[in-house]
């Protein structure tokens, strides 16, 4: 009877299947009842397999998971102590963003095109222009030739002080972009005077800024300074005799124009301490200081160039918001009351700042030597002076040095899109 159900159920044709593909599972024609209990055996290691499988595969997927959080908890973790920038403070940007002197500048300016020099106080600020009326020039086959207002030579010099005034002043606005500039407007030129005319737009590698504070003389940094690629100095501040505190190498003298201004009284316009050849980069203190760079350009033979205007505003923005916050900071006082504590329209940037800027430019790693005082120092190494002039904010430029080697407080007025180098100050 069983094999009449087999055959009739067809586990003949299934066991034959099963010992075709599985022979360890298929059972004997033969088998009865008793033999059942094998083929349960039999099955065991399929179904054991499969656990482990199933086992196998739950804890990958449970590593996964766990890693997966785990790499989003470092993440968030990373994310909260990376140090945001603060925010600036819009009031402050307002306020800095006034030149409280531009419409008085533009006067001038004009009177200038015009050549209407004003009052008898005005011309005795034209000192280096009185080689046009009483003072000679010696060619040479040293003969005097004389040099009077009204002579071809002085006609010349008018037209070029009309024309580089006129260029400069239709400049001058702000355009935060300018830093991006700098390496073409002033490295470039440099480099093409030092016979460099492959470096394109390549940055130095180092740059030492170089400030005239008397603290200089506490440390022997001459040898450090002189290893950077690029040495910046300041007005003219002499070397000789400090060459162990403050280095003897520069490669660019920074200069304010009241220091041309001074030179512009000597023979040719003799401003070179460091040699004629170094370049010199100037910015204007006074509008009327394009006549001194009118005759001295002719004279020398390094490059004398003088800032862009754009980056002059940036500059004094920049200060005036250190110096407003700090104000604000240290007396309590309304921001209108800051004009008057320090002297409003002639409120300037020190030399040293716009030296500083002009390395962030040009430069792909900043250190600053000399900025700072001490009470027991002089204001400047090479000089006797202690007092320091009001129209600067030395304590607001301390506090935008500091935010430069934090690296991780916002710049104001700087754009976005320009990478402010790594910056190092040395006390």
């Amino acid at each position: 009877m069983p094999n009449v159900l087999g055959e009739k159920d067809g586990s003949d044709a299934f066991n034959f299947k099963i010992s075709r593909f599985w022979p360890h599972l298929a059972i004997p024609n033969s088998c009865s009842v008793k033999h059942a209990l094998p083929m349960k055996r039999s099955i065991r290691p399929l179904f054991g397999f499969l656990l482990v499988v199933v086992f196998v595969a739950t804890l990958g997927c449970r590593t996964i998971v766990r890693r997966g959080l785990l790499s989003i908890e470092l993440e968030s973790r990373v994310l909260v102590h990376v140090p945001t920038p603060p925010l600036l403070n819009a009031t402050l940007l307002k306020y800095a963003a006034v030149d409280i002197g531009e419409e008085k500048t533009k006067q001038e300016i004009q009177q200038l095109l015009d050549g209407n020099f004003g009052s008898q106080a005005r011309h005795r600020t034209f000192v280096s222009w009185r080689r046009f009326i009483h003072h000679d020039i010696t060619d040479k086959d040293s003969r005097r030739l004389p040099t009077t207002i009204r002579s071809p030579l002085f006609y010349r010099y008018w037209l070029d002080f009309r024309k580089v005034l006129n260029d400069w002043a239709r400049k001058k606005r702000f355009q935060p972009g300018i830093m991006s500039d700098l390496t073409r407007l002033l490295k470039i030129p440099i480099d093409r005077h030092n016979g460099l005319v492959g470096s394109n737009h390549r940055r130095y590698s180092s740059c030492a800024v170089v400030g005239n504070s008397g603290i200089l003389l506490n440390r022997d940094y001459g040898e450090l300074i002189d290893s950077h690629e690029a040495v910046i100095r300041l007005n003219n501040a002499r070397v000789e005799k400090f060459q162990k505190k403050v280095g003897s190498k520069t490669s660019i003298s920074f200069v304010n124009s009241n220091i041309l201004h001074l030179c512009a009284r000597r023979a040719e316009c003799y401003c070179h301490p460091y040699g004629a050849n170094v370049p010199i980069v100037m910015y204007i203190c006074q509008p009327a200081h394009f006549l001194d760079y009118t005759v001295c350009n002719s004279s020398h033979k390094a490059p004398l160039l003088v800032t862009d205007p754009r980056f002059d505003v940036l500059c004094g923005r920049i200060v005036k918001y250190y110096s407003l916050k700090r104000f604000v900071e240290e007396t309590g006082k309304a921001l209108e009351e800051w004009s008057s504590a320090h002297d409003g329209a002639l409120f300037h940037y020190s030399s040293g700042m716009q030296a500083v800027m002009l390395a962030l430019g040009i430069c792909d790693r900043v250190s600053i030597f000399g900025f700072g005082k001490s009470a027991s120092a002089r204001h400047h190494y090479h000089t006797n002076q202690k007092a320091e002039l009001h129209l600067h904010d030395y304590e607001a430029e301390y506090a935008f040095y500091h935010d430069l080697v934090d690296g991780h407080r916002a710049i104001p007025f700087l754009s976005d899109k320009f990478k402010i180098p790594p910056v190092v100050l040395y006390h």
